[in-house]
Formats: structure tokens, C-alpha cells, sequence
């Protein structure tokens, strides 16, 4: 498997402070700025108030300063 392909199944997953909770199992979430897969394994950014996930920095920064008013 590749680890930017991780293929199979998209996971739906709660965002909490400190930690996920998975709703239904799966391999990646989606990065909410790029769209890239993410591998569960490797996800380590995400906001709990706009329920997302990023890819990394500079993809949570782009979209906190979008979302400000």
C-alpha cells in the first residue's frame, strides 16, 4: 500500500480536542483545503469547530484565516 494512496474506504470521524472518535471505519479523511487523502495513521491537524481535517500547518493556517471574519 501506498502511503499517499492508501486506497480503500474514506472514514468518517468526529474531531475532538485532543483526539478522533471514528464514526464508520476507513483508511484516510480528506484534507478540507486541498482534498488530499490523509491516512488516519498520519493525521495530526484538524479544527473541532469546523469538524475538518488538514494535511498539515500550512493547510489548518490557510483555513482559520479564511474563516475569519
Amino acid at each position: 500500500m501506498n502511503k499517499h494512496d492508501p486506497g480503500g474506504p474514506e472514514a468518517v470521524v468526529r474531531y475532538g480536542d485532543n483526539e478522533i472518535t471514528i464514526l464508520k471505519q476507513g483508511l484516510f479523511v480528506r484534507c478540507a483545503v486541498s482534498g488530499e487523502q490523509i491516512p488516519l495513521d498520519e493525521l495530526k491537524y484538524w479544527s473541532v469547530d469546523l469538524q475538518e481535517a488538514y494535511r498539515g500547518p500550512a493547510e489548518a493556517t490557510q483555513r482559520l484565516v479564511a474563516k475569519k471574519p
